[in-house]
C-alpha cells in the first residue's frame, strides 16, 4: 500500500496539477492512496516551515509531497515538489499529466474558494461547540465559591451550553484558587468544560464572554478616608478596563457585584473602557431586593417567593431606597381569592403603616449587614439569577432591579450607574420608564443620584491627580 500526502497553497496551480494526478492514480491503482492538505496562502509559509522543521526536511515551494511509510512507521519519505511527483508517476506507473496552464489556473482558483468555504464551515461548527468563557475576578472570595455550582449546573445558560470558568486573583491566593479548581473538577459538572486559576493580570479576560467583577475594599473609615477607598477602586478599574477592551470579545457582558462600590466599579469600567458597550456593563442589586422581600415575607407570614416587584433604587452597596409602591403579593392568604397568578398590592395588605415608614426605613442598616456579612450564597444567587434573565429573559410581568447606565430615565443624571427597575429580554435590558413614581420618591432619587455623581467625581479627581487621564 502506497500512501502519499500532497500539500500546497490553496491557490497554487502546481498544487492543482499534482492533486489531479494523485486523484487519477488513486482511482486507477488499487494500492495507491492520497491525502490532500491545502493551506491559505497567508499561512502557507509558516505551515511549510513547521512541517519541514518537525521532519528534518528541506523544501521551499508549493506543493510539497511525501510518502508515508505505513508498513514501517517513521516520519515519512520526502518526495519533493510537482516535478518530482511527475517523474515518480512516470517511472513507477507509466502515467503523466497533460494538464494545460489555463486548466491549472482555473482549478487553483476553485481550490481557493473551496478552501475558504471549508474554513468558514469549520469555524461555524466550532462556534457551536465552543464553551462560553466566564472570568471571575477576586475569585478567592466566598461569593465565587457559591457561584461556580450555579453557573455549571445548566440552569443559568441552559442544558446545552458548555462553559469554561477562569478564576483571577493575586499570587497570594494561588493555592486557594487551586483548591477551588480541584473541588470543582471533582464535582464533574457535565457542562463545565474546564476551570482554571490565573494570577497574571496581563493575561486576564482572554476571549471572555462574561466577566464578573467581585473586587472589594475593606472599608474602615477610622484607618483612611472614603476618598482613598474610592481611589483604590478606581485604580482597579483602570487596570481591568483596557485589558477587557484588548482581550475580551466585543460583545462581552460585565457584571459588577461584591460588598462595596458596586455602582462605582461599573461606572469606572465604562469610563476607562470606552469601547465596551455601555449597555453590557451592569451592577447587581438583586441581593438587596431578595433581602427586602424576605423581611416583608416574615412580617406577612408568607413565602418569600410570593413577594414581587420590590424596587431597589440608587447606590446598591451605598445609599439606596427600597420602593414598595409597586410591590405585590402572590399566594397571600386573605379574604379575596383568585387564580394562581392573582396578585394583591402589598401596601394594602400591610395595615401597620407605622412599620412601613419607620421599621422598614430603619431596617436599611439591617439589610446592609445581612447582605455584606453573609457567606456569599445570597450574592451568588443574585448574580446567577440576573445572568439567567439576561440570556433567557426575565418574567414578563415582574419588575427586576439592576444597576444600569443612566440615560436620563426618571430624571436621573446621565453617565452614572444607577439601580432602577428593568425588564430583560433577548440579551438586552430596558428601563421600565412607564412606571409612575410619586413626588417623594423623585426627591429621594435626586438625592441618591447626587451622591453617585459626587462619588464619580471624587474617583476621577483622585486618579487624575496621580495618573492624568482624559475622561468624560
Amino acid at each position: 500500500m502506497a500512501k502519499f500526502v500532497v500539500a500546497g497553497k490553496a491557490n497554487c496551480p502546481y498544487y492543482a496539477k499534482a492533486e489531479l494526478l494523485a486523484d487519477y492514480l488513486q482511482t486507477n491503482l488499487p494500492n495507491f492512496r492520497v491525502h490532500k492538505i491545502t493551506q491559505h496562502p497567508d499561512k502557507w509559509e509558516q505551515w511549510l516551515h513547521d512541517v519541514c522543521e518537525t521532519n528534518g526536511w528541506e523544501h521551499r515551494q508549493s506543493p510539497i509531497i511525501w510518502r508515508e511509510l505505513l508498513d514501517r512507521g517513521g516520519k515519512g519519505q520526502l518526495l519533493g515538489g510537482l516535478n518530482d511527483f511527475l517523474e515518480y508517476a512516470q517511472k513507477y506507473y507509466g502515467i503523466t499529466s497533460m494538464m494545460l496552464s489555463e486548466e491549472m489556473l482555473a482549478i487553483a482558483e476553485e481550490n481557493l474558494q473551496a478552501h475558504l468555504e471549508i474554513v468558514k464551515e469549520d469555524e461555524e461548527i466550532k462556534s457551536l461547540i465552543k464553551p462560553m468563557q466566564i472570568w471571575i475576578t477576586s475569585a478567592s472570595v466566598p461569593i465565587c465559591y457559591h457561584l461556580i455550582p450555579l453557573l455549571a449546573n445548566g440552569e443559568v445558560f441552559g442544558m446545552t451550553t458548555e462553559i469554561s470558568i477562569h478564576l483571577l486573583d493575586t499570587e497570594q491566593f494561588k493555592e486557594k484558587l487551586r483548591s477551588i479548581v480541584m473541588e470543582a473538577e471533582d464535582m464533574a459538572f457535565p457542562l463545565l468544560r474546564s476551570i482554571s486559576e490565573h494570577t497574571k493580570t496581563d493575561q486576564a479576560f482572554i476571549d471572555a464572554d462574561i466577566i464578573i467583577v467581585l473586587d472589594d475594599v475593606l472599608l474602615n473609615l477610622e484607618v483612611q478616608s472614603l476618598e482613598n477607598y474610592i481611589r483604590e477602586v478606581s485604580e482597579i478599574c483602570q487596570v481591568y478596563a483596557p485589558l477587557i477592551e484588548k482581550n475580551a470579545k466585543s460583545e462581552v457582558k460585565v457584571i459588577s457585584s461584591g460588598k462595596t462600590f458596586a455602582n462605582l466599579k461599573a461606572t469606572m469600567l465604562r469610563i476607562y473602557g470606552p469601547s465596551i458597550r455601555p449597555e453590557n456593563i451592569i451592577a447587581i442589586s438583586t441581593s438587596w431586593e431578595s433581602a427586602a422581600k424576605a423581611m416583608l415575607a416574615r412580617k406577612l407570614n408568607i413565602n418569600t417567593a410570593g413577594v414581587k416587584d420590590v424596587i431597589v433604587w440608587g447606590n446598591i452597596t451605598g445609599s439606596n431606597y427600597i420602593d414598595l409602591s409597586h410591590a405585590k403579593l402572590n399566594g397571600y392568604d386573605c379574604a379575596i381569592r383568585g387564580p394562581p397568578n392573582f396578585r394583591r398590592p402589598l401596601l394594602s395588605m400591610i395595615y401597620d403603616s407605622e412599620w412601613i415608614h419607620s421599621e422598614l426605613v430603619s431596617a436599611q442598616s439591617t439589610l446592609s449587614s445581612r447582605v455584606s456579612r453573609g457567606t456569599g450564597m445570597l450574592s451568588a444567587h443574585a448574580i446567577a439569577t440576573v445572568l439567567r434573565y439576561w440570556y433567557h429573559g426575565s418574567p414578563s410581568e415582574e419588575i427586576i432591579s439592576v444597576g444600569i447606565l443612566s440615560e436620563g430615565q426618571f430624571c436621573i443624571p446621565e453617565g452614572i450607574i444607577f439601580s432602577m427597575p428593568v425588564r430583560l429580554q433577548n440579551g438586552n435590558w430596558e428601563a421600565m420608564t412607564e412606571l409612575e413614581i410619586n413626588e417623594t420618591t423623585q426627591k429621594v432619587l435626586g438625592r441618591l443620584a447626587h451622591e453617585l455623581v459626587q462619588e464619580k467625581l471624587v474617583a476621577l479627581k483622585e486618579i487624575n491627580e496621580m495618573h492624568p487621564y482624559e475622561a468624560e
